[in-house]
């Protein structure tokens, strides 16, 4: 049931988020902060949506239903602030949280990747990490728990956040509204979704083969 009705969010997410504009107006950018800090900067909620917000987001601030600059603002403020409650939560508590078994409110192998990833591309895993679900939410963590300074951290972290709302944003800005993609929006989306998370899935398979080698 839950899967179906995140296909029905997916699906129809510009339908959904249209209908918040309408009732809420300026609450909306409040809710989309919230959702982007909350992914950002809370391990236990990589299941939050992400990309697929911002693009359908940004497609509605070309029909001027949403201000593209304030959107624009909102979002990276929401995933700067959520990147740094992220770091510094593994700085206080990382060790005992690798300690933990996985549960149905805390996945250890999520952690376990991430800091994988972590490992093989260093400090630009602040940055290359936005673009990768699940992944993206932990790498801060796996950061805080690490030996990199937070003015380091900071740096990466606003880098990332420009590229990352920039290119999610504008993106939905410049193309969600053209014909074939408005009438295929929810296949779009889905489409998004898809190619972000190749990242994972290679580095999944790539975990997966050295625990085999060794």
């Amino acid at each position: 049931m839950i899967i179906f009705q995140f296909f029905e969010l997916v699906l129809h997410i510009d339908k959904y988020l249209q209908i918040l504009v309408n009732e809420y107006s300026v609450a909306v950018y409040v809710i989309l902060f919230l959702i982007i800090f909350f992914e950002t900067g809370i391990v236990i909620s990589p299941f939050l949506p992400g990309d697929s917000l911002l693009f359908a987001a940004g497609a509605l601030a070309a029909t001027g239903s949403l201000e593209i600059g304030l959107l624009f603002f909102v979002v990276f403020l929401a995933s700067v602030l959520g990147d740094t409650v992220n770091y510094h939560i593994g700085k206080f508590i990382g060790p005992r949280i690798f300690t933990k078994e996985s549960s149905w409110f805390f996945n250890r192998n999520y952690l376990v990747r991430a800091q994988h990833f972590y490992e093989k591309n260093g400090k630009k895993t602040i940055i290359l990490a936005r673009f990768i679900p699940i992944i993206r939410t932990f790498a801060p963590f796996v950061a805080g728990i690490g030996t990199m300074s937070y003015l380091v951290f900071l740096g990466y972290n606003i880098i990332g956040a420009v590229l990352w709302s920039s290119l999610f944003i504008f993106g939905g800005f410049w193309f969600g509204n053209i014909p074939i993609v408005k009438d295929n929006f929810g296949l779009f989306v889905i489409g998004v979704i898809i190619i972000s998370l190749i990242p994972l899935v290679k580095e999944i398979l790539a975990l997966i083969k050295e625990k085999k080698n060794n």
